[in-house]
């Protein structure tokens, strides 16, 4: 017969129905292991020794952040894996928990079976994540898509070219046969959509897009 996964559990919540919900959740999900609990982070540092083995942690305690709990763990008993259980799901909140040493995250608006699921899932090397969390995690990790380049109309590509070119605003308006305002109109509108705000700016731009020679 294998050994136990976790002998002694500590669960962290200042509310009391939501602590006896993650009591029962460990309870169901490893019915060998002892369970204590805390309502504060003072309460929890005073349950260090020995140190658990499983933790589940909420993060908005009354006397402080259960990540500085979570840190404590990392320390001291760095075997302890430590699960949020919090109503939080923005990166403020999710990250500083993961670089403290915490090793899931979930949310509490799962029901008591699901959450147990969840906690076996750790056997199998599985960690405990509530879905979005999970998602959460994937888009902070991939890859930021590349801003999209945009389009000139033929007319203000024309525009932007001369401009790069040195010519002046008036030198523009002869050359195309249009009046200085509506050149300034055209510049107004090519400074927009290529988000700069001089001249030297737009040259650049202009260079980078093959229509001068840098």
């Amino acid at each position: 017969m294998s050994a136990p996964l976790f002998r002694r559990a500590l669960v962290v919540d200042d509310q009391p129905e939501a602590r006896a919900w993650l009591e029962a959740a460990v309870a169901v999900a490893f019915p060998e292991v002892a369970v204590a609990s805390a309502g504060s982070l003072g309460e929890a540092m005073a349950q260090l020794d020995p140190a658990p083995e499983l933790a589940l942690v909420d993060l908005g305690l009354p006397d402080g952040s259960g990540v500085a709990l979570i840190a404590a763990l990392a320390q001291r008993a760095p075997a302890c894996v430590c699960v949020v259980a919090t109503v939080f799901d923005d990166d403020a909140h999710l990250f500083p928990a993961l670089r403290a040493g915490a090793q899931g995250y979930v949310l509490k608006d799962h029901d008591r079976t699901a959450l147990a699921a969840m906690l076996r899932g750790i056997a199998a090397g599985q960690p405990p994540l509530s879905a979005s969390i999970a998602r959460r995690l994937l888009r902070h990790f991939q890859p930021a898509a590349a801003p999209q380049e945009v389009p000139l109309t033929a007319r203000e590509t024309e525009v932007l070219r001369l401009v790069a070119k040195g010519m002046t605003a008036a030198e523009v308006a002869q050359a195309l046969g249009l009046s200085r305002h509506t050149v300034a109109d055209y510049l107004k509108e090519i400074y927009r959509k290529l988000a700069v705000g001089s001249r030297a700016e737009a040259t650049l731009e202009a260079a980078r897009r093959g229509l001068v020679s840098p």
